[in-house]
């Protein structure tokens, strides 16, 4: 394909990635404002965002596994439109749950189109190739991770935060379109299949215990060991027990199933092995500094969600520059194992630095840290993917792409809802600190204004610092920093077991053939194969002419001496 074709084809593929990474990012900076609308608390801001991210962990290998079976140009279409329906419902959320459960969905719609965008492109190119054709991924993604938040900032502050959801649906409706017109894929080779139902559900129980078990745990504190959510309860031995128990059954399963979600064969490739777990610490960087840089900036400096929107700029600006640049220089050298190094360095450094962040900390020291976190984030994320794809069986693309995918974004799930629950926890012990400040500076406002603020920090529902009166503002938000640096404090040790099992995958050469191009070019030398045994087999029993007898006889001699 010439270059004209090949972005033909992808044109569809990037806005569609687009349209999901749009309508995810779009309510980052306006979350609080919703919750704090919806009467939610810090547990329902966590599930808002935790809920999209466990459905879409869920679906990705799914989606992959049905990418190996059925067409999947419609599979990416029916993605599109499971993702957008969600989220025109999530705008009509009354409360929290309603908001919750269509962001859910919108993450099962998020699955499909995260993992069939990378399966399609092996399709399209080779790993070679693909290097730059996914910095143009990651510019779309880093255009519409800095977008996304100030269209939403402006939406929330002139319209309504429902907008928020609004908005995705016309491009949704072109990315459909332009899908249908340019993307032509060669058909794959028809066989009978079957569905892993009982994995898909194992799957979907012990990540979904997991999750709710770490989001509620350590918030009750009624004292009774049999009905409370603390961290040492009879709920957490259910759950967790539950979980670990579903994930036992789920290897047994895949074990033993036809058509296995995840093939655990796999986990025998060094490469992908490693890949998934450098994929873990990835997954917890980018969404975790996705929510609670947006919540920092909002409830720890005051700032409104299109000043929130701004103020992030510099960490998309690193994931821009690192995913463009470097998927340049990866297609023109090959070289890619120490773009991959020094990302998982600059992972560790943006993670540290950021947990040492208060509410009046030189913005430009804050800058510089979210910028070296998403050049970390920029120059592993997407390779991390080519370079499991680069090594995998072809007819095993869409799961091992999707392997990593789920990992990630499983990862981040539990980073976030881990982050949230401490940062939940150290904001209600800090409250308690500094009880006696936060009382003398609400009776200071006056009775009427004292009622008010007593009774909004009272409901549990997420504080609009940027209203709030000066002296009890600056108590909040340095509460708050000190909640959301402690939080950031827990993807360190991840960042660092990222940075080991990248230095431990093997430093293979990126191959310049197209997906396809390998099964055409396997299913040749299996034709060869067989055309050369069926040769000789006729000719050891005579049945066709052999010129030269002595000759014959002395090949046949030599392959008896081979066998």
């Amino acid at each position: 394909m010439t270059h004209r074709q090949v972005l033909e084809a992808l044109s569809g593929l990037i806005l569609g990635m687009f349209v999901s990474m749009l309508a995810s990012t779009v309510v980052s900076s306006s979350l609080p404002v919703i919750v704090h609308d919806l009467k939610g608390d810090q547990a329902a801001f966590t599930w808002v965002v935790t809920s999209t991210l466990l459905a879409t962990a869920i679906a990705t290998p799914i989606w992959g596994k049905l990418a190996d079976l059925f067409n999947r140009k419609v599979l990416f279409q029916l993605a599109i439109v499971i993702f957008v329906l969600a989220t025109a419902g999530a705008g009509f959320s009354q409360n929290p749950e309603m908001l919750i459960t269509f962001r859910a969905v919108q993450g099962l719609g998020a699955g499909g189109l995260a993992a069939l965008s990378q399966v399609i492109m092996a399709d399209i190119l080779s790993p070679r190739e693909r290097g730059k054709y996914m910095g143009l991924f990651g510019a779309v993604m880093a255009v519409s991770t800095v977008g996304g938040p100030l269209l939403g900032g402006v939406l929330t502050d002139t319209l309504s935060w429902r907008w928020n959801f609004y908005v995705a649906l016309p491009v949704a409706i072109i990315a459909l379109i332009i899908v249908q017109k340019t993307l032509h894929l060669t058909p794959q080779k028809q066989r009978k299949v079957t569905i892993d139902y009982v994995g898909i559900v194992l799957l979907a129980a012990a990540s979904a215990l997991l999750m709710i078990w770490v989001s509620n745990a350590g918030t009750d504190t009624t004292g009774d060991w049999w009905h409370s959510n603390d961290w040492w309860s009879f709920t957490t031995v259910w759950m967790v027990g539950g979980a670990i128990i579903a994930a036992l059954l789920f290897v047994v399963f895949e074990l033993r199933a036809r058509e296995p979600l995840v093939p655990l064969a796999m986990f025998r490739n060094r490469t992908f092995t490693l890949a998934v777990v450098a994929s873990i610490s990835t997954g917890i960087a980018m969404f975790g500094a996705s929510v609670f840089l947006s919540q920092y900036m909002q409830l720890a400096r005051g700032a409104t969600p299109t000043q929130a929107g701004l103020m992030t700029i510099p960490m998309i600006g690193g994931l821009l520059l690192s995913s463009v640049f470097i998927g340049m220089l990866i297609s023109k050298y090959g070289h890619w194992k120490p773009y991959l190094l020094l990302g998982g360095v600059l992972l560790i450094a943006g993670s540290y630095t950021l947990s040492t962040i208060h509410y009046d900390t030189n913005f430009v020291l804050v800058s510089v840290y979210m910028f070296l976190l998403g050049a970390g984030v920029g120059m592993t994320m997407q390779n991390l993917v080519l370079v499991v794809q680069n090594t995998c069986k072809p007819e095993e693309l869409g799961v091992a792409s999707s392997g990593v995918t789920f990992f990630r974004t499983l990862g981040g799930t539990i980073g976030v809802s881990v982050m949230g629950a401490a940062l939940a926890t150290k904001v209600v012990d800090l409250m308690t600190t500094h009880l006696g400040d936060i009382t003398a500076a609400i009776q200071g406002l006056g009775p009427e204004k004292a009622q008010y603020w007593g009774q909004q920090l009272q409901s549990g529902t997420l504080p609009e610092v940027s209203t709030m009166p000066h002296a009890l503002r600056i108590i909040i938000e340095d509460i708050y920093a000190q909640g959301i640096s402690h939080s950031f404090l827990i993807a360190v040790p991840f960042a660092v077991l990222s940075l080991l099992a990248i230095l431990f995958i093997p430093n293979k050469p990126l191959t310049r053939m197209t997906n396809v191009e390998r099964m055409q070019a396997g299913e040749a030398d299996l034709a060869t194969v067989s055309v050369a045994e069926g040769m000789d087999a006729l000719s050891a029993t005579g049945s066709i002419p052999v010129a030269g007898g002595a000759q014959a006889a002395t090949r046949r001699s030599a392959r008896s001496d081979e066998s």
